[in-house]
C-alpha cells in the first residue's frame, strides 16, 4: 500500500515536472524566436508578443498585455527585454522571468558578436545597406500598426480619461517635444489617482 502511494506521488511529481519543462521550453523558444526577428527597435516586438502569447498560446488576456507593455516602457532598459521579463514572470514566476530574459538577450548577443567580426565588410557593402533601408520601411509599417491597434483598444474601452491622456501625450511629444519621462510620470500619476478615487467610491457604495 505504501509502495503504491509513493509510486503515485512520484508519478504526479514527474507529470508536474514534465509540464513545467514543456512550459519553460515554449516560453524560451517563443522569446528566442521573437527576439531573433525583431528588427528596428523594441516596439516591433509588441505585435509579435500579442500574436504569440495572446492569440496563439492564449496565456495573456488582450487587455492585460497593454498594462504589461506600459510597465515595460516606463521601466529603465530596453522595452523588448523588459516586456519579456514581465511576460515571463506573469506566466511562470521568477523562473519564467529568467528564462524569458535569456531567450530575449541571446539572439542579439549572438548576431552582434558575429557582425562585429565583419563590421568593415558590412559597413561598406552596398547590398547590406540596401537591405537595411528596406528593413527600415518594414519596421516603420509595423510600428504604425502597433500604434493604431493599441490606440484602438484604448478607444474601445470608452474611458474618457485614458483617451484624453493618449491625445495629450501625442500632442506634448509631437508638437512641443516634451521629454517622454515627464509624460510617463504625469500619466502614471493620473492613473494612480484615478484608481484610488474609483476604489474609494466603490467602498462608499458597498457601505
Amino acid at each position: 500500500m505504501f509502495t503504491i502511494s509513493y509510486a503515485r506521488i512520484l508519478n504526479r511529481r514527474y507529470l508536474i515536472m514534465k509540464k513545467n519543462l514543456r512550459l519553460y521550453w515554449t516560453l524560451f523558444s517563443s522569446t528566442f524566436y521573437l527576439s531573433a526577428f525583431t528588427f528596428g527597435g523594441g516596439f516591433v516586438i509588441v505585435p509579435l508578443m500579442k500574436k504569440k502569447f495572446v492569440d496563439n498560446l492564449k496565456w495573456i488576456e488582450e487587455n492585460e498585455i497593454l498594462d504589461l507593455i506600459a510597465i515595460a516602457q516606463s521601466s529603465p532598459g530596453a522595452i523588448a527585454v523588459n516586456a519579456s521579463i514581465i511576460m515571463g514572470y506573469r506566466i511562470a514566476g521568477i523562473s519564467g522571468a529568467l528564462i524569458a530574459s535569456i531567450g530575449t538577450v541571446l539572439p542579439p548577443l549572438i548576431i552582434i558578436s558575429i557582425i562585429s567580426l565583419f563590421y568593415t565588410a558590412f559597413r561598406d557593402n552596398t547590398y547590406v545597406s540596401a537591405l537595411l533601408k528596406g528593413m527600415q520601411s518594414g519596421v516603420a509599417a509595423v510600428i504604425i500598426d502597433v500604434v493604431f491597434k493599441m490606440a484602438g483598444d484604448i478607444i474601445n474601452n470608452k474611458k474618457v480619461i485614458s483617451i484624453l491622456m493618449m491625445v495629450g501625450a501625442f500632442i506634448a511629444t509631437f508638437f512641443f517635444n516634451v521629454n517622454v519621462a515627464y509624460i510617463i510620470l504625469v500619466c502614471g500619476t493620473i492613473g494612480a489617482l484615478m484608481t484610488i478615487l474609483i476604489g474609494k467610491s466603490n467602498k462608499g457604495e458597498t457601505k
